[in-house]
């Protein structure tokens, strides 16, 4: 999972692939937590915030990116600080099955 960041490190945009592999498929609790978790941002980012996202969402896949001009939005910050802090604890705890990485994002 890969959280981009600009200049000013607001987070642009989330990332994520690929399953956890801590149980089955289907059964995965830990890839089950993530999925929440993002949906769960994406939910409110468009539907409390109102940002249009750039958004994919397929099996295995989700990437997020909202404009510019909502980055600096109170609403947007509280629930993308909110995921990126729920997703690091997933991680801290299931160190082998989730990576969080930090990226800049060269796209602005």
């Amino acid at each position: 999972m890969t959280f981009f960041r600009d200049a000013r490190k607001r987070v642009t945009a989330i990332a994520a692939r690929g399953h956890a592999d801590a149980a089955a498929h289907g059964k995965d609790l830990v890839c089950a937590a993530a999925s929440a978790i993002l949906q769960a941002a994406r939910l409110g980012l468009e539907e409390h915030a109102h940002v249009p996202l750039d958004a994919t969402v397929l099996p295995g896949e989700l990437r997020l990116r909202w404009p510019q001009g909502a980055r600096g939005d109170a609403a947007v910050r509280a629930i993308v600080a909110t995921a990126a802090l729920s997703i690091a604890h997933l991680a801290r705890a299931y160190t082998r099955h989730v990576r969080v990485r930090r990226r800049s994002d060269k796209t602005g």
